[in-house]
């Protein structure tokens, strides 16, 4: 299996009833992968920001090719939304509130958004896991 196999690309039915997440990229690698724990989010409505298409595109470029990555990123791109001064505001608190963990930048903002948005934030990172508004998913 050459590297780009590993990850897969599904398009829901027409009568698929969708919800809506914010997808950090744990959770993008996870379904571009075929996790079984992640079927559920196949045809979840995706919100994410750029930066998470940054962190997306990297790991990709890195494991399969920038052209995979390229493709995976155009894919994406049109679900990435930008955020605003409150949400900045937020992911700084968080931030700092949760010092001792290992949480990126991205994954602050990401949370942040998802909670001013009202929507999920759809991951597998553990410094996440106990958090409210969180749809943790290993």
């Amino acid at each position: 299996m050459n590297s780009e196999e590993k990850f897969t690309t599904i398009e829901p039915t027409e009568n698929e009833v969708v919800e809506t997440f914010f997808f950090d990229t744990y959770a993008f690698f996870e379904i571009l992968q075929g996790s079984k724990a992640y079927e559920t989010y196949e045809f979840a409505k995706i919100i994410t920001t750029k930066l998470n298409l940054f962190e997306l595109y990297l790991g990709i470029s890195r494991e399969c090719g920038s052209d995979y990555a390229e493709r995976t990123l155009e894919k994406y791109y049109s679900f990435a939304k930008d955020f605003d001064q409150e949400v900045i505001i937020a992911a700084a608190k968080l931030k700092n509130f949760l010092n001792r963990r290992d949480v990126s930048m991205t994954d602050c903002i990401g949370y942040a958004m998802a909670k001013q948005l009202g929507i999920m934030f759809l991951t597998g990172n553990s410094a996440f896991e106990c958090m409210k508004n969180v749809k943790f998913v290993k």
